[in-house]
């Protein structure tokens, strides 16, 4: 798993987002910008001259951090910062490899990821990026903010091409933010999308993905209550 999942609520919740998902879409992940559209990958950040990956991050942050000190209203760098906080949260120390979870460190720099798309959405720029969105929804996942994770993923979906797929993630993560309604919508949406042959294999396991994502629920108010 790509996030950090100590704690018996948030592991369920996690694994009831991504099940549904990994068998519509063969496990892949939006991460670092791989499948995502999105420029400034971990491949685009790779240097020749042996620069650690981290310390390239480090530098294009600073340099993001200036010219927001100099404009404070330059809402695209501030899309650019999140994107960066979320792409040096995978690397170095914030992630470990062996076991799939970011640190401590790691989810530090994803909460400093949120703090700059905070502030970016705050400029109500008139079409949100959907690129970078598509990153914090990742983000958010594993910062375990579920609403947060469902509210740019809807910046995804309607910056795009309506497609199957795009509502199943919808729906999948409006389910475990306990969103039942809304996710009932993208599942139908999904369906209406989704080619004939295709239609009640996805039915089944967004309906896998709500049942999941109920028992989570339960399971992790009834871990509170004990």
């Amino acid at each position: 798993m790509l996030f950090d999942l100590r704690g018996r609520g948030r592991r369920r919740t996690v694994q009831a987002i991504y099940l549904s998902l990994a068998l519509l879409m063969g496990g892949g992940l939006v991460f670092f910008g791989i499948g995502g559209d999105v420029q400034g990958g971990l491949a685009d950040a790779i240097r020749g001259d042996g620069t650690a990956v981290e310390d390239i991050y480090s530098e294009r942050i600073d340099a993001a951090e200036k010219k927001l000190a100099a404009d404070p209203q330059d809402a695209p760098t501030w899309a650019n910062l999140a994107k960066l906080r979320f792409q040096q949260a995978g690397t170095g120390e914030n992630f470990n490899q062996s076991t799939g979870a970011f640190t401590d460190g790691g989810l530090k720099e994803l909460r400093r990821s949120e703090i700059a798309w905070d502030k970016y959405l705050a400029l109500d720029p008139k079409k949100p990026d959907d690129r970078v969105a598509n990153l914090m929804v990742q983000a958010f996942i594993g910062l375990n903010k579920l609403p947060k994770a469902v509210q740019a993923m809807e910046i995804v979906v309607d910056a795009r091409e309506p497609t199957p797929q795009l509502f199943v993630q919808l729906a999948t993560y409006a389910y475990a933010a306990g969103q039942t309604r809304k996710g009932d919508l993208a599942a139908g949406k999904a369906e209406e999308l989704a080619k004939p042959e295709d239609r009640e294999q996805i039915k089944a396991q967004l309906q896998s993905a709500k049942t999941q994502a109920a028992q989570a629920a339960a399971q992790g108010a009834g871990a509170a209550a004990e």
